[in-house]
């Protein structure tokens, strides 16, 4: 699949500006579409950016982190309403619930003691440990939307407590082995773009550290390129189940903490950035590490993303990003899937569909690749999967986990359907 040539001449033109306007030495940005890199716009020669060139990832690594926990919690191993304290004993935060640090609504400080990790050699996890006191929590836990690199450290640290594994280790095993990410890695692998300082005044370079950040890792480590970040993005979109199921993707897409009260453009889900874009929302993440900026943003009914880095802080480029994704799918929005007819439905089955009533708003019940789909008033859509006789489970839309119940009289006859209690019948002038 590939872009029409208006659509990436626009993308083309916003990246070459962005770089001019931003004086960023090295730019680049991919649209992936339905799993694959269909566009790479670059732009700056410091150096000439090409798919497998690594820059920093910066706090996406958080996003890694949160799947581990995740595919933790889908094993049993832990629950996320869990207190630290039950898998990371003697912190001063052990009472902070793992949903909490996951969804950055734990009130735990953003930075932990010392120097500033981002530029500073890191310090093992006792060290992490040792400068963690209760002061460090800045506010009530779930109050309010505070984000704390502190948090995806402890998260980190668990992760190694619970395993035996280091961070890095279990993140090789578990994510970027199955999914084919070899150019993704915990130190700069050559080639890779040396991060810079542009200097305000005079457009000089100078060449930022790049540190081991330690205990901090979890937290922003990580490198990578334009085509692996690719392939992570195609995979929030669409998860390779034996890597994590759908559903616990889904789970974490949903708001823990919303980050703007007043216009709700912006919230955090379970390690995942969610940004309001009209009547779109994305899943994602920014990245920041000394020298370097990293984006991500994930349009999941679409299978749409734009990932990017940048080799110097004077770009916004999660702004850029979601600005790019907005003019793909407003240039070509994904064409529906072709129409199908059905195999013929059991006669028991058949019966169950058409109009139903309750309290005088009707409900079209149609069939469709086995299961029953109900549409209430034309924009209540829920989707049930036979579940025994007569027996049904809600799997998406408003009454999603809801049961919907055929009824029937003595000699077989089906008279009414109960949704939640709800009843409908056949005819408005019925009562339930």
């Amino acid at each position: 699949m590939t872009l029409l040539p208006a659509t990436t001449r626009q993308i083309d033109a916003q990246v070459a500006q962005a770089q001019v306007a931003c004086r960023t030495p090295s730019l680049v940005l991919g649209v992936v579409r339905d799993g694959a890199l269909v566009h790479l716009a670059v732009a700056g020669e410091h150096p000439r950016p090409d798919v497998d060139l690594q820059y920093r990832l910066g706090s996406i690594s958080k996003t890694m982190t949160a799947t581990l926990i995740m595919q933790l919690r889908d094993a049993g191993r832990l629950a996320l309403d869990d207190p630290l304290e039950r898998h990371l004993p003697g912190t001063a935060a052990g009472s902070l619930t793992l949903r909490q640090l996951l969804g950055h609504a734990s009130g735990i400080q953003r930075e932990p003691e010392g120097d500033w990790w981002e530029r500073s050699a890191g310090a093992d996890l006792a060290r992490l440990l040792d400068g963690l006191s209760a002061d460090k929590i800045a506010y009530p836990p779930h109050t309010t939307y505070h984000y704390s690199n502190l948090a995806y450290g402890l998260l980190g640290g668990l992760l190694e407590r619970l395993t035996g594994k280091p961070w890095a280790d279990l993140l090789d095993e578990r994510l970027l082995g199955p999914l084919g990410m070899r150019r993704t890695t915990y130190a700069a692998t050559e080639p890779y773009a040396r991060g810079y300082v542009v200097h305000p005044w005079r457009d000089t370079l100078r060449e930022e550290p790049r540190t081991d950040t330690g205990a901090m890792a979890p937290a922003g480590q990580l490198w990578s390129t334009i085509e692996d970040l690719g392939r992570w993005a195609a995979f929030l979109a669409d998860p390779d189940p034996s890597v994590l199921a759908a559903g616990t993707l889904t789970e974490m897409c949903a708001p823990v903490v919303i980050s703007d009260l007043d216009s709700w453009t912006g919230g955090h889900g379970l390690g995942l950035e969610l940004y309001r874009d009209g009547e779109r929302v994305y899943v994602g993440h920014s990245g920041s590490m000394p020298g370097y900026v990293a984006a991500l943003a994930v349009h999941r009914p679409t299978r749409t993303a734009v990932v990017g880095f940048a080799n110097s802080y004077s770009v916004p480029l999660t702004r850029l990003g979601r600005r790019l994704l907005t003019t793909v799918l407003d240039a070509e929005p994904p064409l529906p899937q072709p129409w199908r007819p059905a195999t013929a439905v059991p006669a028991e089955l058949a019966e169950l569909t058409g109009r139903w009533w309750w309290m005088g708003t009707p409900m079209d019940l149609s069939w469709d690749a086995g299961d029953l789909v109900a549409n209430l008033r034309g924009d209540r859509v829920s989707r049930f999967t036979a579940e025994g006789p007569d027996r049904w489970r809600g799997r998406s839309g408003p009454e999603n986990g809801e049961i919907l119940s055929v009824l029937r009289d003595d000699s077989g006859r089906v008279t009414a359907l109960d949704i939640a209690t709800f009843v409908f019948t056949r005819s408005p002038d019925e009562a339930p």
